[in-house]
């Protein structure tokens, strides 16, 4: 059987940020990553690409999101189409049903998603946070077994006994980096963060961290994993 990982993230680039080594691990290794985006990112900026339109920076960021994901390996990527910046605006239920609605259709037996600040604060990422977890802790996702939030850097959570894998991507950076370079609109964003991708290589992106916070009804098992499967049933 086939193990399925859904990705629930707000804006095309999430993934790619803070996923791409697990991403890509999940692909090499014979499984599927498939990913849900809440919102089209237009009403972020466009880079060196200069001034468009909402729409039409809309339409470039999902071609983007569709080379990285080809890139990464995702087997499949939907897109809801929200007001990019507006999901806290929205009733929660909605977005929780769809978000049950892709789990369910992929059969999907992990979930991987922000954390509570939503890494950088952004509303749209918090919301999802919150409407992840309201789906996943229902238990009307029948499918799901564990869920992960995805970290930059939590240094008292392995001393805590938390579960946290580190993915230092060995092997991987050329992807990464490659994946990064698609989202070629926020590309100003990305080297704030990662620094001039045309210095590499070597790159020197930092591990990324996935930490374990629910697992078939219990919460934050203090428990060690090799991989996001262990343990599955």
């Amino acid at each position: 059987m086939q193990r399925t990982v859904g990705f629930i993230y707000a804006h095309p680039d999430d993934e790619t940020f803070g996923c791409s080594f697990l991403i890509r691990q999940i692909s090499d290794e014979g499984a599927a990553a498939v990913l849900l985006t809440a919102t089209q990112g237009e009403a972020g900026k466009s880079g060196r690409l200069g001034s468009m339109t909402p729409e039409q920076l809309a339409a470039i960021r999902e071609q983007e999101l569709q080379r990285a994901g080809e890139i990464l390996g995702i087997a499949e990527i939907e897109h809801l189409r929200m007001g990019d910046g507006k999901l806290r605006e929205m009733k929660q239920e909605v977005l929780v049903d769809h978000i049950v609605a892709f789990l369910n259709k992929h059969q999907a037996e992990v979930v991987v998603t922000f954390p509570a600040d939503g890494i950088s604060g952004h509303p749209d990422h918090i919301a999802i946070h919150h409407a992840v977890n309201k789906a996943v802790f229902s238990g009307a996702c029948r499918f799901v077994q564990k869920l992960y939030y995805n970290l930059m850097g939590l240094p008292d959570a392995k001393a805590a006994g938390a579960a946290v894998l580190e993915l230092k991507g060995e092997g991987q950076q050329e992807v990464k980096a490659k994946a990064l370079a698609a989202h070629d609109s926020q590309i100003l964003s990305i080297e704030r963060v990662f620094g001039k991708l045309d210095d590499g290589p070597p790159w020197h992106f930092a591990p990324e961290l996935f930490q374990l916070v629910w697992e078939r009804g219990s919460f934050h098992p203090a428990k060690q994993e090799h991989s996001i499967f262990d343990d599955l049933a």
